[in-house]
């Protein structure tokens, strides 16, 4: 079995209020294209939790207390090629010091026996 691995996933979790900016600058810089379609996304609302410790300058939140906050999980699929640009795109947005971003390999179709 040879498996290639041309695309990924991005996961990435933001404040409810920030979802469309950096649903946008993903988008724009070239994520979220499957087939004949643009701006593919999957946004699932969750609950996050975060303690910024004393070096933390937090967006939202205060040093040294444990935060929950309604964010949304915003996924959306890339060419592998294209990935580090749409990566650095998102962080110039998003709102986080540190946003939990994860990239997931996505086996094609082709691949699959």
């Amino acid at each position: 079995m040879n498996i290639e691995v041309n695309r990924v996933k991005i996961f990435v979790t933001v404040p409810t209020a920030n979802t469309q900016e950096v649903r946008n600058a993903v988008c724009n810089a070239g994520a979220g294209i499957i087939g004949e379609y643009s701006y593919c996304t999957t946004c699932v609302k969750s609950l996050g939790t975060f303690m910024p410790n004393e070096n933390a300058k937090p967006y939202i939140g205060e040093n040294n207390k444990l935060e929950f906050v309604e964010e949304d999980k915003l996924e959306v699929v890339c060419d592998i090629k294209n990935a580090k640009y749409v990566i650095s795109e998102l962080r110039k947005v998003h709102p986080y010091e540190e946003p939990a971003i994860d990239i997931v390999p996505l086996i094609d179709e082709d691949s699959l026996v």
